[in-house]
C-alpha cells in the first residue's frame, strides 16, 4: 500500500509538472504492481484523473484561463461518449482493454515526443481569449470521440483535447490547457458513471492514491516554472513508450486474439454499425481537413502578390 501511494504521488507530480500525462501511468501501476483487475483499475484511475484535473483547473479558472462556453460544448459530447465507453467496457475482455490502453499510451508518447509548431499562443490584440464563434459540429464530433476513448481506458484524453480546443475551437494555448482540465473532469466523472455499474471499487485504496496524486500535482505545479517542460516531456514520452510496449507484450496473446475474434463473430451487427459510424466520422474529418487546407492556401497569398494581382494586367505573364 505504501509503495502504491508513493508511486501515485510521483504520478501526480508528473501531472503537475507537465499539465497532463501523469495519470496514464495509474492503470499499469494498479494492474501490474497491485495486481488489480483491469476494469476496476480503470475505474480507480478515473477517480484520480477527475480529482487531479479538478484541482489543477481551479488555479486556471481563478486566472480567467477557462473558456466555459467552448468547454461545456466539448464536455457535453465528451461526457456522452465517456459514459457510453464506460458501459461498453463491460462487454470487452480485460486483455483487449489493456491492449487498447497500450495503444493509447503509444499515441500519448508520440504526442509528447513530436514537435507541434501548429499549436500557437501568439499574442493578438484583436483576438479574444475565448472566441465568440466556434465550429459546434466539429467540436461535438471530436469531443464524443475523445470522450469515448477516455470512457473505455480511463486516460489519454488530455493530449487529444488540448490540440482540438486550440485548432478547432480557436482557443489560445493558455486557455486550451485550462479548458481541457474542465473537460477532463467532466469526462472522467461521466466515464466513472458508466463503470460503476459493473465494477466494485476499493474505496480506501482509491482515496489513498487519489489524495497522493492530488498532493503530487500541487507540488508539481509549484516546481513547474523551475524545470524545462520540453525536456521533461521528452524523457517522460520515452518512459511511457517503454511501458506501452510492455503492456502490449503482456496482453497481445493468441488466446486474446481468439477471444476477440469469437466476440466479433457473435456481435457482427454491432461491429458493422460501429464501422459505419467510424467511416462517417472519418469522412467528415477528411472533409473539414481538406476545407481548412484550401482556406489556408487561399490566405497564404503574400501582400506583394495580392497587390500585384490587383494592378491592371497583373495577372498576365
Amino acid at each position: 500500500m505504501t509503495l502504491v501511494a508513493a508511486l501515485a504521488l510521483i504520478i501526480g507530480l508528473l501531472l503537475g509538472l507537465l499539465g497532463g500525462g501523469g495519470s496514464i501511468l495509474a492503470v499499469p501501476l494498479l494492474v501490474y504492481v497491485q495486481h488489480i483487475e483491469a476494469k476496476t483499475a480503470i475505474a480507480m484511475a478515473l477517480v484520480m484523473v477527475g480529482a487531479t484535473s479538478l484541482t489543477a483547473m481551479v488555479s486556471h479558472a481563478r486566472r480567467g484561463m477557462v473558456c466555459w462556453k467552448t468547454g461545456l460544448v466539448f464536455a457535453f459530447a465528451g461526457a456522452l461518449g465517456a459514459y457510453g465507453g464506460g458501459h461498453l467496457a463491460a462487454h470487452i475482455p480485460n486483455g483487449a482493454l489493456l491492449s487498447l490502453f497500450g495503444a493509447v499510451m503509444l499515441g500519448t508518447s508520440w504526442a509528447m515526443l513530436r514537435k507541434r509548431p501548429e499549436l500557437t499562443d501568439a499574442p493578438n490584440v484583436n483576438r479574444s481569449l475565448c472566441p465568440a464563434r466556434m465550429p459546434v459540429l466539429a467540436i461535438l464530433l471530436d469531443g464524443s470521440l475523445v470522450g469515448g476513448i477516455t470512457g473505455l481506458v480511463g486516460a489519454g484524453g488530455g493530449f487529444l483535447i488540448v490540440p482540438a480546443l486550440n485548432l478547432l475551437g480557436g482557443l489560445p494555448m493558455r486557455a486550451a490547457v485550462g479548458t481541457s482540465l474542465m473537460v477532463l473532469t467532466l469526462n472522467s466523472t461521466a466515464a466513472l458513471g458508466g463503470y460503476i455499474s459493473h465494477v466494485n471499487l476499493d474505496w480506501p485504496m482509491t482515496g489513498l492514491i487519489t489524495a497522493a496524486a492530488v498532493i503530487g500535482s500541487l507540488l508539481g505545479g509549484l516546481l513547474s516554472h523551475r524545470l524545462s517542460p520540453e525536456n521533461l516531456k521528452r524523457v517522460f514520452g520515452v518512459f511511457i513508450m517503454l511501458i506501452a510496449l510492455y503492456v502490449l507484450y503482456q496482453e497481445l496473446t493468441a488466446e486474446l486474439i481468439k477471444e476477440v475474434k469469437d466476440l466479433a463473430m457473435a456481435h457482427a451487427d454491432f461491429l458493422w454499425g460501429m464501422a459505419t459510424a467510424f467511416a462517417i466520422a472519418l469522412a467528415y474529418w477528411l472533409f473539414t481537413w481538406a476545407h481548412a487546407r484550401a482556406v489556408r492556401r487561399r490566405d497564404d497569398i503574400s501582400p506583394i502578390t495580392a497587390t500585384f494581382r490587383t494592378l491592371p494586367g497583373g495577372t498576365k505573364r
